[in-house]
């Protein structure tokens, strides 16, 4: 018992990071960071999530349920700042629960990262499989239903987004310099893709679209924000390159809180815009911003919007592909997880087996699964990570209240108490077969730690 307890210390979680077998390159400056987080996380959920959810669950309401999301997130996201200018390295949510509640706990943590990042990847492929058909469509090009669609729903399996799984793979084999570039060329196009959406949809809008404003009730304001949080997944991501960011103690809390604020900006007023220009009972459709347009006799701005999500999703894809890999390559380098996983390309430095085990899954899951399926199984494991950073945060300010801190909460029990309970009532939103898929891989998981990595943990060598 005492054995899965064991705690790192700040140093050595610093220590195993500076091993030149481990090293990885710091090419990420303040504004690439930044971008890697509006990057990661407008996606699917944004233009594609807002149209079921509304039609679904919430109505005009959705607007509320972004609102909601993005302050339990930015107030996660503090704790996330936090922690991560204490404990700059790879591994996120896993290394700070390793530091902060003990081995079982980062483990549980860990894989539930893993799970995250994976999900959000294919989630993603699967919107981003949506517009390519139907861009295509607008070309005269019809692709069989049973190449674009999952098994559920009369498919074979969805090659589109196989595609984009094997372009977003190889742009990661490629080196994180690389990947920083692309990353922010893609992010500047899916970015200037919502300005126009606003620009233009602004003038489209009509009031009485948005009533009722809950058709569905309180509660499908809340479901509707667990469902909607979705959009908010994969900012954590970038808390998993701090290895890979040049000067961390600065760069994190303005990349992080700078990209938070602007991301709940946005996502609120593309919402306000989406649901006055259309009925909510019109809006589920895989394209519902496309959509939007082309209803208001906009159709050049469809075509326009389509091709830009087309890029832009790319662009999250790769986000939460790298954060997948290199929580990998931190539970390998731990040995939780065997070593193979933590070795790195000699001249790329990149975790090449973390990258292929990770997208190999990522193209199973986006092959056969549903958008919402895989949402839902997304959330989860976002909300549970956030909730026990946080928890984490209270609990180091505890405990070690004299460790160096570049940034601190502001009001820890006002943000932490938000940030805690708001993720926790969330996760208590979603449907429960959620759960019991969810309890299934964590399962699994506890089956992998017992049987191997409590076993091979580098901490019992370093201890």
């Amino acid at each position: 018992m005492r054995a899965v307890w064991r705690k790192k210390t700040v140093e050595q979680a610093k220590e195993l990071a500076e091993e030149k077998t481990y090293k990885l390159k710091r090419e990420l400056g303040p504004f690439q960071l930044m971008l890697l987080v509006l990057g990661s996380t407008i996606g699917a959920g944004i233009f594609v999530l807002p149209g079921v959810v509304a039609n679904q669950h919430a109505g005009p309401g959705v607007i509320a349920s972004f609102a909601i999301s993005g302050l339990v997130t930015i107030a996660v996201g503090l704790a996330y700042v936090e922690f991560a200018s204490m404990v700059p390295v790879a591994g996120s949510a896993y290394t700070y629960a390793y530091v902060a509640l003990g081995e079982i706990l980062a483990w549980i943590i860990g894989w539930d990262l893993i799970f995250e990042f994976t999900v959000i990847t294919s989630t993603v492929a699967v919107g981003w499989s949506g517009y390519v058909v139907e861009i295509l469509k607008s070309l005269g090009i019809a692709l069989p239903e049973t190449l674009t669609h999952d098994t559920a729903h009369g498919g074979i399996v969805n090659l589109p987004a196989v595609l984009g799984l094997v372009i977003v793979a190889a742009i990661l084999l490629s080196g994180i310099r690389s990947v920083g570039r692309a990353n922010a060329v893609l992010t500047w196009i899916k970015l200037a893709a919502i300005v126009f959406f606003i620009a233009v949809g602004l003038g489209y809008v009509d009031p009485a679209n948005w009533q009722p404003f809950a058709p569905f009730g309180l509660s499908g304001i809340f479901t509707g924000a667990a469902l909607v949080f979705f959009a908010y997944t994969g900012f954590d991501g970038v808390t998993t390159v701090l290895e890979e960011v040049k000067n961390p103690q600065r760069t994190i809390p303005f990349a992080l809180l700078g990209g938070l604020g602007l991301l709940t900006l946005l996502y609120v007023v593309v919402a306000v815009v989406m649901l006055g220009m259309v009925p909510y009972t019109e809006l589920d459709v895989p394209d519902p911003a496309a959509y939007a347009l082309a209803q208001v006799g906009v159709r050049w701005g469809s075509a326009l919007l389509s091709a830009a999500v087309v890029f832009g999703l790319i662009a999250t894809m790769l986000g939460n592909g790298l954060s997948a890999t290199r929580i990998l390559f931190a539970l390998g380098r731990d040995g939780l997880l065997p070593e193979a996983l933590a070795k790195v390309h000699p001249t790329r430095r990149v975790p090449t087996m973390a990258t292929y085990l990770v997208f190999g899954t990522s193209v199973l899951l986006a092959g056969f699964l549903s958008i919402g399926e895989l949402a839902e199984l997304a959330n989860i494991g976002g909300l549970s990570a956030f909730a026990l950073t946080t928890l984490s945060v209270i609990i180091m300010r505890r405990t070690k209240p004299d460790e160096p801190r570049v940034f601190r909460v502001p009001a820890l029990w006002l943000f932490g108490s938000i940030g805690l309970v708001g993720s926790l009532t969330l996760i208590l939103s979603l449907p429960l077969v959620t759960f019991v898929r969810f309890g299934i891989w964590l399962l699994i998981g506890l089956v992998i730690y017992f049987g191997y990595g409590m076993r091979h943990a580098k901490i019992a060598e370093q201890g």
